[in-house]
């Protein structure tokens, strides 16, 4: 009998409601007697405390580099001996993660970055999960960077109506390249 868990992925632009729907969604699974692990990317690894110090402007980071350290903190994430999501996933938890390499291919090729180089950095994550379920929540941009600036004053890199627009357009080629397969819910 296989006790794996499921696999589910939420992608979509910055301000999308990734993170409220994996909460519902956690919250409903487990209502339900489900045993939930959620998590995001960049992780709060080492590598992902690096991925958001760049982020937020307090180091600097060539956009190849950027890539690079996404695929390598998606790796430790799934690897990670007790709380990576292969972990998690063995001990029959259903697995929600906000964001997964998806986000990469979209977010890194807007950046000039060729996107069949961040879809070769990013393979071993690929074969070793790829999701049950992608959930992809398709908003305009001008509501994404609504949402992300309500009450804030500081604005990561990646969050201005520009970028935005352009990763949009980005996730459309990447479901035209990863086909059908990968695109399983579009919301």
């Amino acid at each position: 009998m296989n006790n794996r868990g499921r696999f589910i992925a939420f992608e979509g632009i910055d301000g999308s409601g990734k993170s409220t729907q994996v909460r519902k969604l956690a919250n409903h699974l487990t209502q339900h007697g489900h045993q939930v692990y959620t998590t995001f990317e960049p992780t709060d690894s080492p590598i992902g405390k690096i991925i958001r110090a760049i982020f937020n402007h307090q180091m600097e980071g060539d956009q190849r580099v950027i890539a690079a350290l996404f695929a390598a903190d998606r790796l430790h994430h799934l690897l990670h001996s007790s709380e990576g999501m292969i972990a998690k996933l063995e001990q029959g938890h259903t697995v929600i993660t906000d964001r997964y390499y998806l986000s990469s291919y979209a977010y890194h090729s807007v950046h000039n970055i060729d996107l069949d180089w961040i879809i070769s950095i990013n393979a071993p994550s690929a074969a070793l999960l790829k999701p049950d379920l992608n959930i992809y929540i398709d908003i305009s941009p001008e509501t994404g960077l609504k949402r992300l600036t309500a009450g804030r004053t500081n604005i990561e890199m990646y969050e201005t109506l520009d970028n935005l627009t352009q990763v949009k357009n980005q996730y459309e080629k990447v479901f035209e390249k990863v086909g059908p397969s990968e695109k399983n819910s579009h919301c």
